[in-house]
């Protein structure tokens, strides 16, 4: 009986380590359909977190490295994961990868690759929208660069 709850315990802490999720919650690189006021749908992670796109890549190679990418991380898709997947409200045909210059994939949508803002704490946030002179913003589930400004 001991050795059997210490198996069972030594599984539920291998799974917690590899980060063994619910299999009704999305996994983190899944791109979904958020609302947001002002900004209407928009592309999501699949934490809910807002994603959005950086004008100078112009929906080519990512141009953010660096100090940029520590502000706005990359949407990367996990090592043996080949294609990004499309949640709910998203069309999985504007969805598609670039080879950062590390070997990563990083997600794109309607060609636009794909970033996060640390600025953002919680789902449905769009604080890096129109963000360093107008250099992010988010991107809508049509693929389009979203210039609106969101309200809370």
């Amino acid at each position: 009986m001991v050795a059997a709850l210490a198996a069972v315990l030594v599984m539920s802490g291998a799974l917690a380590a590899c980060g063994g999720a619910p299999a009704n919650t999305p996994a983190q690189y899944e791109v979904l359909a958020r609302s947001i006021p002002g900004l209407g749908e928009v592309i999501t992670d699949g934490g809910g977190r807002t994603l959005y796109m950086y004008a100078p890549d112009r929906q080519g190679l990512s141009r953010c490295y660096g100090f940029c990418a520590q502000q706005w991380p990359p949407l990367v898709l996990p090592r043996g994961v080949t294609r990004p997947k499309a949640g709910p409200g998203v069309r999985a045909s504007l969805l598609g990868a670039v080879r950062r210059a590390n070997g990563q994939l990083q997600e794109t949508y309607g060609g636009w690759p794909l970033y996060l803002w640390i600025g953002d704490t919680g789902p449905g946030q769009a604080t890096g929208q129109a963000d360093d002179m107008g250099l992010w913003y988010v991107v809508s589930v049509a693929g389009a660069v979203d210039r609106g400004t969101p309200r809370s």
